[in-house]
């Protein structure tokens, strides 16, 4: 704000400097001449004045005689100053601009920055009530476009919709997790039309992995019924009602509906839990024959509908992409037995794959790491033949997971041994750190470098085929892979009790699917790439993601 005072020539009292002119006849006719301009260009429409802070009170506000008096000359056609003889034969602030460029400067600028820009004298406050500035600030930051123009023919402006609606809510957009105990979920906030609307999304009906991801709206927020932003509940099946928005803090924000009598259906409970059913099976009770499969079901909606009335979300990021990837990061859709389609994020960090829970069940959790894959240790399959026996295939993984469980315990005591080198004094310690080290180096070295089974590079493509006893809740999966890696998948029982890592198999089949064998289970998941597009999600920088994934765990831990 200080760099606009100086460029418009605001000095130390705060009051814009007069500059000394030879003809007091030009002086009279040039500032005419301004005046007219400004007309011609902003319109005469004043500014509201906002209810307090915030963007619309900053663009709205200006200290008293704060306007900008510019020094003498002439518009010509091409739209700069023609001084006289008598002046500088150039501008010397910004406020000497016709009123058109400034226009197209201002529109630059970022939304944040226009409150400061209102601020510094009423030549640029009124510049803000040009709709070209405001309608260029949605278009984007925002990505509207066609709407805009339903909008203004509506009644509602740019400059509204940008100060009352879009900047207020801007912390809500992107992808957010709520906290609905064990199941998680995943919740997208976006601009869509004239509405800032959240949407659930659910994973397609089991065992369909491959269909694309179902939504449906949980709230609403919009300008339409009058000039302050309102926000709706979608909740249930009698339509928006009255529903309310707090942020409780950096990253986290609530909703809540005042109206839970619209989540009711005549049928009472009975009904609710059929419709329930439905929506998220696309079966009946009946229809689902498996007993403990029932009880999970009946569990899940207990459970989940305590949470109708208010719900809190925790803000979650896209993983980044590095170009070292063994395929592009995200979120991904998987089969998981009894509990039906789960979404995971798929990141990678250093030399591991990592799949982490977004929505959970009573078992494993919302938030916990799912699969962790050592891309050091590939698998190089057998033949078809040979593939088809479990024997073989477990006998391949485990004998990599012996490998890395000698290691782990050579390291560990490789540590120990440093540990009580350096408690036995300088010299004696450093002795014994110069035997320590060159073998942990050498073992570290010799843990990098492939089994004796995996020496050979894997074909781009090569079949596969689940052995037979392995079940899968989609028999119809890829029939040829790109490469398999020794990783571990979590396990434990209902309630998160006794939980272990147990080795398994990863399979890249392409860069949008890629499986997992639970050999002690034999069981396998199969995972789709989920490929909507998610604006505003993407992490600032690695540190940031790595931390929230840390948050993650113990939200529901």
């Amino acid at each position: 704000m200080a760099v606009c005072a100086r460029l418009c020539g605001v000095g130390q009292s705060r009051r814009c400097r007069r500059r000394q002119r030879h003809n007091q006849q030009d002086q009279a006719s040039d500032s005419d001449m301004d005046e007219e301009e400004e007309e011609r260009i902003v319109g005469p429409r004043q500014v509201d004045v906002g209810d307090g802070g915030g963007l619309e009170s900053g663009v709205a506000t200006a200290g008293p005689g704060d306007a900008c008096e510019y020094g003498s000359g002439h518009v010509n056609r091409g739209g700069f100053l023609d001084r006289t003889s008598t002046g500088p034969p150039h501008p010397q602030s910004l406020a000497e601009l016709p009123p058109e460029l400034l226009v197209e400067i201002v529109s630059l600028l970022p939304g944040t920055a226009l409150p400061n820009v209102a601020l510094v004298c009423k030549k640029f406050r009124q510049i803000l009530n040009t709709e070209t500035i405001w309608r260029r600030r949605c278009m984007e930051e925002f990505g509207m476009k066609d709407d805009l123009r339903k909008m203004e023919v509506g009644g509602v402006s740019s400059r509204d919709l940008y100060v009352k609606l879009l900047h207020p809510y801007r912390h809500i957009l992107g992808l957010w997790q709520p906290d609905i105990g064990p199941y998680g979920g995943l919740l997208n906030v976006v601009v869509d039309g004239l509405f800032i609307i959240g949407w659930m999304y659910l994973p397609p009906h089991d065992p369909r992995v491959e269909d694309p991801m179902r939504r449906r709206p949980l709230f609403r927020i919009h300008l339409l019924e009058s000039n302050k932003a309102t926000v709706e509940c979608m909740y249930g099946h009698k339509g928006p009602h009255k529903g309310d928005i707090q942020t409780v803090k950096k990253d986290e924000f609530s909703t809540k509906c005042n109206q839970t009598d619209y989540h009711r259906m005549p049928g009472g409970r009975q009904e609710e839990f059929r419709t329930w059913l439905e929506e998220e099976w696309g079966r009946t009770l009946e229809e689902i024959f498996h007993e403990h499969m029932q009880e999970l079901i009946l569990m899940k909606f207990i459970y989940t509908s305590q949470y109708d009335n208010c719900l809190t979300y925790r803000r979650i990021y896209l993983p980044p992409a590095m170009p070292s990837d063994l395929l592009p990061p995200g979120l991904f859709k998987g089969t998981y037995g009894s509990h039906g389609l789960e979404i995971v994020m798929l990141s990678f960090i250093g030399t591991y794959a990592r799949a982490t829970k977004l929505t959970g069940d009573p078992n494993v959790p919302a938030g916990q790491l799912t699969l962790d894959v050592d891309l050091r240790r590939p698998v190089v399959l057998p033949d078809l033949e040979q593939q088809r026996n479990i024997e073989e295939l477990s006998r391949l993984v485990m004998g990599v997971h012996e490998e890395v469980q000698r290691e782990d315990q050579q390291q560990a005591m490789d540590t120990s041994a440093a540990a009580r080198g350096a408690a036995e004094g300088a010299s004696g310690g450093a002795s014994v750190a110069e035997g320590v080290e060159p073998d942990h180096v050498m073992t570290c070295s010799d843990s990098c470098q492939p089994g004796p089974s995996t020496t050979t590079s894997p074909p781009e493509a090569q079949p596969f085929v689940l052995p037979l006893g392995v079940m899968a809740r989609n028999e119809v999966y890829p029939r040829t892979c790109r490469k398999c890696f020794y990783g571990t998948g979590l396990i434990a029982g209902h309630g998160f009790t006794s939980p272990e890592r147990t080795p398994g198999l990863f399979v890249l089949f392409d860069e949008d699917r890629f499986g997992f064998i639970w050999l002690e289970l034999k069981s396998f998941s199969l995972y789709s790439r989920l490929t909507d597009h998610l604006a505003h999600s993407h992490a600032p920088n690695m540190e940031r993601f790595e931390a929230m994934l840390m948050n993650m765990q113990s939200w529901t831990s």
